[in-house]
């Protein structure tokens, strides 16, 4: 019998998430610039089980882009909940337009590519990728508004904007009597820059939710890098020094990762389970979050977030050694 989990209302929608959901650039494998990133494939059977897992476990969304490997994990993902018998009713997809060098109307010309790679299943909500494109902020959320009036889209989100762009693709989607649904952006424990430039505090004001990507950073939260500093050599280089430096964190957190080791011991959790649910309860309602995992175990446990809670003072704890970190570069 599946777990059941609190539901978070995406702003201006009937869609109901999951605190948690899957982010599956990881199902891309190593093709095109995943493979600076993801060296292996995962095995068609791993994915269906990695998807299975994430179902069982009370997540409801899975979060996709155009740019994971040209359509192959949008491809891969429908794949999964496929072998899974999973109707398209009974899941979220987020997925997300790739604007580089690119100009809004292509968004228009490319829907019916997502909509073919996902094979069946909708588009919840489309985010634009990345804040850069050759079409201004408002050209491209008409061009959204486009899609959701036509049917093609649900719901329109944004990825790596500032509080500035943010605030003007709130606007120009007011303008079309939508609502923007979130910003993806980068955050952790290990990563609270949207605490400093404005991005969270506008989030809250408007009723946008942020939705974080890497809360694991690459799996340093879950403790195992600080225990054997070894298994950072399997990493591939860009992974280990670049996104998110891995190495360096690893090295200056370990203040943090023995309150969160203390933390997880008292509620008979993982370190990276406590490090997820800081992140999507420490701000109420605010923050959604979509670790990936590249392995069965790796959801089975990300799930197990969603289901204890942290007192207040755990979590001013963890708040107050954390804090400090973010002035690495």
């Amino acid at each position: 019998m599946q777990k059941k989990v609190k539901k978070i209302k995406l702003p201006g929608t009937d869609i109901e998430v999951s605190p948690l959901g899957l982010g599956v650039w990881q199902f891309a494998g190593g093709h095109g610039f995943n493979k600076y990133i993801w060296s292996k494939e995962i095995p068609e059977e791993t994915r269906n089980d990695i998807v299975k897992a994430a179902l069982d476990g009370g997540i409801n969304w899975f979060d996709t882009a155009e740019a994971y490997g040209g359509g192959r994990s949008e491809r891969n993902l429908a794949s999964a909940l496929k072998a899974n018998e999973v109707k398209d009713e009974e899941v979220y997809i987020a997925d997300k337009w790739m604007p580089m060098m690119r100009f809004a109307g292509n968004l228009k010309k490319t829907i019916q590519k997502r909509l073919e790679a996902l094979d069946g299943y909708t588009i919840d909500l489309h985010q634009i990728h990345q804040p850069y494109s050759l079409s201004t902020t408002r050209a491209q959320m008409n061009a959204m508004a486009d899609l959701v009036e036509e049917g093609k889209i649900r719901s329109v989100g944004v990825s790596n904007f500032s509080k500035k762009k943010m605030i003007k693709a709130y606007d120009a989607l007011k303008d079309r009597g939508l609502s923007l649904v979130s910003n993806q952006v980068h955050y952790s424990l290990l990563t609270r820059t949207i605490e400093k430039n404005g991005v969270l505090d506008t989030a809250k004001e408007l009723g946008i939710r942020i939705i974080s990507w890497s809360p694991l950073e690459q799996g340093t939260l879950t403790g195992k890098y600080h225990k054997d500093p070894s298994l950072l050599k399997n990493l591939t280089f860009i992974r280990r020094r670049i996104m998110p430096n891995i190495k360096k964190k690893t090295k200056k957190s370990m203040a943090l990762m023995e309150a969160i080791e203390e933390i997880a011991k008292a509620h008979e959790v993982t370190p990276s389970q406590v490090a997820l649910n800081w992140l999507i309860n420490f701000h109420g309602d605010t923050v959604l979050a979509i670790p990936g995992a590249s392995k069965v175990h790796h959801v089975e446990s990300n799930v197990g977030a969603m289901y204890f809670e942290l007192s207040k003072d755990e979590m001013d704890r963890i708040d107050e050694l954390s804090r400090p970190l973010n002035k690495m570069k």
